[in-house]
């Protein structure tokens, strides 16, 4: 999370960040021109949504009965929920502060809703296989791999001219919170963790309690 938004502040230097979107956009290194970026940046994030689905179901979860198919659909709430409340808090701050896009096309620029979507799943996704019987070099590969969807997305934006460079990296940044902090807060704490989150019913509602341990 630290090192997308360090980066976001950086770029606040100058005009680095209006001059890197200007060039990203003239020479679109990547993905050759700025619609075939907006096409990746949606294919992308897709991906990423994709990716998590999967691993929800590659996850162990005991016998194929009542409980694997209620593991299964806790799982899938907890990315529900982080994307939910990851897209509530882009919007919002979409609302707040009115920046208009590179293109012109509207004042929804920051943060990049198509980064945060897919840090949040590919955030998730990496969680979910360290819980995977799989191979050390596998492994990697596949959380390497959903790390490049993120980036990929993320650079896919800046190419469309559809957001400014640190727009995308505090898509990044929040995305990234958004699916560490709903794993460890809703899917068990491994022992010695500090952190955890609870929901009590009260008199005309619901307390939701949360406890860092220190």
């Amino acid at each position: 999370m630290w090192a997308p938004l360090a980066g976001a502040a950086v770029l606040q230097v100058g005009s680095w960040d209006e001059d890197l979107s200007d060039w990203a956009r003239d020479e679109t290194p990547v993905f050759g021109s700025e619609s075939s970026a907006e096409d990746w940046g949606d294919g992308l994030r897709n991906a990423a949504v994709a990716g998590y689905a999967a691993s929800v179901l590659a996850t162990p979860s005991g016998e194929v009965d009542g409980d694997w198919f209620a593991a299964k659909a806790r799982g899938a709430a907890v990315g529900v929920g982080a994307f939910g409340v990851t897209a509530g808090i882009t919007s919002g701050l979409k609302s707040v502060t009115s920046r208009e896009r590179p293109n012109g096309r509207d004042d929804e620029s920051f943060p990049s809703g198509h980064a945060s979507t897919a840090a949040v799943f590919d955030t998730l996704t990496v969680r979910n296989l360290q819980h995977i019987d799989l191979a050390p070099g596998t492994r990697t590969a596949l959380e390497i791999g959903a790390g490049a969807i993120t980036a990929g997305t993320a650079w896919a934006r800046v190419e469309a001219g559809a957001h400014y460079p640190s727009d995308v990296l505090v898509g990044v940044a929040l995305g990234n919170f958004m699916g560490a902090f709903f794993t460890e807060a809703f899917l068990g704490l491994e022992p010695g963790s500090r952190l955890a989150l609870s929901a009590e019913p009260t008199r005309g509602g619901a307390a939701l309690r949360w406890q860092l341990r220190f």
